[in-house]
């Protein structure tokens, strides 16, 4: 499938996180997604590629819990795309173990929007 790659970066509202944190917690995902993709091989790194090349779109949105959180991320990974949950070392605002972020994609803009397309801005 060719066309837009997109990745979608997904916040937990409810935690209240500082702005540097959440931002932070952003990144861990994002990065964690295309390491993923790009070590798996495949079509996964084909997209990936494609993705940087194209200058790595991203949108960053939100949910309001962990429950949410999660079931975007059990969706990203059962369409089979390149997914990454990420879980606070628990160094600052939160404890250990909080789950925070996912990210979906790198992946065809299309593919990421049936997971995420609902979702609000953060």
């Amino acid at each position: 499938m060719k066309g837009e790659m997109k990745q979608a970066i997904v916040i937990r509202k409810d935690l209240n996180m500082g702005r540097g944190k959440a931002a932070a917690q952003a990144a861990h995902a994002a990065c964690d997604a295309l390491v993923k993709a790009l070590r798996a091989g495949g079509q996964w790194k084909e997209w990936a590629e494609e993705w940087l090349a194209e200058g790595q779109k991203k949108v960053v949105l939100r949910v309001e819990s962990r429950e949410e959180l999660e079931a975007v991320y059990r969706q990203a990974v059962k369409a089979g795309l390149p997914a990454s949950i990420i879980e606070d070392a628990g160094l600052t605002q939160l404890p250990p173990g909080t789950v925070t972020a996912v990210a979906v994609g790198p992946a065809p803009a299309e593919l990421v929007d049936r997971i995420t397309g609902r979702l609000k801005l953060f």
